[in-house]
């Protein structure tokens, strides 16, 4: 039955899994690396508190360091250079660098087991965890560390989404990069559940708007967002509102409908390419820590594929003895002037059969892309085995448990806000559902079973 049936784990599962790694870190280290262009993102990080657009640019290059190094450092060291050309970082400003360190490093994941709605002091548990500890920038390198236990959900995230270091580093605005984080989890649903207005105006933290009636809080921070996203992103988003209620007038409800957009599935192949322009830029011309500033602050002119045409295009001249001191600075110039191989020029390089390296870096893509896909492949089969085996766990709890012990687990499972959800979403009642309905779906019955497995496994022992 276990294999038949779909693996789905659940917002609150996540954080309850989250919270009792964390409590267990005690004196949580942190550590830091920067390394690629994009990962699987763990959904529980689009809750990060009070930082502003530049800073979460800061803290998804280092997550994404971690995701994509092998090992597990106290401590990541990188180059600087490729450090800002991840996050997207154009400016020679290093104090104002240093600031946004400093904006990074107040930031903080809330997990809470608690009601959203509820302000008693006493019910369900709650952490707050810095997602960023030490920092040191020194001689073109930077040095960071991220907390231990959170170590384990940014590099293989249970329920999680594909983060855009490109798409991400596009906003501008605070709304924008907040409402997307919170609904690129449901493209593949296509529609959002129904938000509270006042949750989606406080997304941002205290960067959040301040209006209270909804038409300002649309014009001024909604309206221009959604723009954005639909300008920047990989997704088209609309979103439709509703009333307190049928009498009312006061607009307290929204959801969005999202769409990938056409061509957007290749994401993660098209990343590779950022990648493979800045090690090309280092390790094949020399590029200096001032040529990768320059580049840095005309990102906005200077697109890859204008880098990948200049760089074409000097590679072309160096092949021909064209270029008789610093191919570095020829390409430079090359980029600044926008220079690229006419179509005569390509034919006579294919004609001498001096294509071999575009073909070997194709090559290299789809290698790249295959790997991709295969580790990806692997981690969702490690999902799916893990949260089969806690449902098959559960059964067997459920079903050696005597009849008063069965009925506990159910009322326990159909009042919890996990278990309403998996009810309300096959449109049945949570209050009237009976046991056997619950057993009689495959999907609830599934989700029913990993919360008994949840419920009942051992606690580790807390350390005097």
């Amino acid at each position: 039955m276990a294999n038949e049936i779909m693996t789905r784990a659940t917002s609150r599962q996540l954080s309850l899994e989250l919270f009792e790694e964390m409590m267990l870190a005690g004196d949580t280290p942190i550590d830091r690396a920067t390394k690629e262009i994009g990962y699987q993102r763990n959904n529980v990080f689009i809750d990060i508190t009070d930082v502003g657009i530049v800073a979460r640019r800061f803290l998804d290059a280092a997550h994404f360091i971690v995701a994509q190094e092998p090992t597990t450092p106290k401590y990541y060291d990188v180059e600087l250079s490729y450090f800002r050309w991840l996050m997207r970082y154009d400016s020679y400003n290093y104090k104002h660098l240093r600031t946004i360190v400093s904006e990074a490093q107040k930031a903080l994941i809330q997990v809470s087991t608690a009601p959203p709605d509820n302000s008693s002091a006493d019910e369900g548990k709650w952490v707050s965890v810095q997602l960023i500890g030490i920092v040191g920038i020194d001689k073109g390198r930077i040095t960071f560390e991220i907390p231990e236990k959170l170590i384990p959900h940014i590099k293989d995230p249970v329920k999680s989404h594909w983060l855009s270091l490109r798409i991400t580093s596009a906003f501008t605005l605070t709304y924008a990069r907040a409402i997307y984080d919170h609904v690129i989890g449901y493209v593949a649903a296509g529609i959002t559940e129904w938000f509270e207005i006042d949750a989606v105006r406080s997304w941002p933290g205290k960067a959040g708007s301040r209006a209270t009636m909804f038409k300002y809080f649309k014009r001024d921070s909604l309206e221009p967002a959604v723009k954005q996203i639909n300008d920047v992103s990989d997704i088209e988003l609309s979103y439709e509102t509703r009333t307190e209620s049928p009498k009312s007038k006061k607009i307290d409800r929204i959801r969005f409908r999202l769409t990938r957009k056409e061509g957007a599935g290749a994401v993660r192949a098209s990343l590779l390419g950022a990648q493979e322009i800045y090690t090309t830029l280092k390790n094949e011309f020399g590029f200096t820590e001032k040529q990768f500033n320059t580049i840095s602050q005309n990102r906005a002119v200077w697109t890859d594929e204008r880098i990948l045409e200049a760089i074409d295009y000097t590679r072309s001249k160096l092949d021909g003895a064209q270029i008789k001191k610093s191919p570095a600075g020829y390409l430079m110039k090359a980029i600044t002037e926008g220079y690229k191989l006419s179509e005569a020029e390509r034919r006579m390089r294919l004609a001498l059969k001096q294509d071999g390296e575009r073909e070997r870096l194709d090559t290299v893509k789809k290698q790249a892309m295959a790997s991709v896909a295969a580790s990806t492949a692997a981690a969702e089969e490690r999902t799916r085995n893990k949260a089969v085996e806690e449902s098959q766990t559960g059964q067997e709890i459920y079903e050696s448990s005597d009849a008063k012990a069965q009925r506990e687990l159910m009322r326990a499972f159909t009042s919890s806000a996990g278990g309403k959800l998996s009810i309300k979403r096959l449109k049945l009642n949570p209050a009237t559902i009976q046991d056997a309905d619950v057993l009689a779906y495959k999907d609830l019955a599934f989700a029913f079973y990993q919360f008994v497995h949840l419920r009942n496994r051992p606690r580790p022992r807390a350390h005097v």
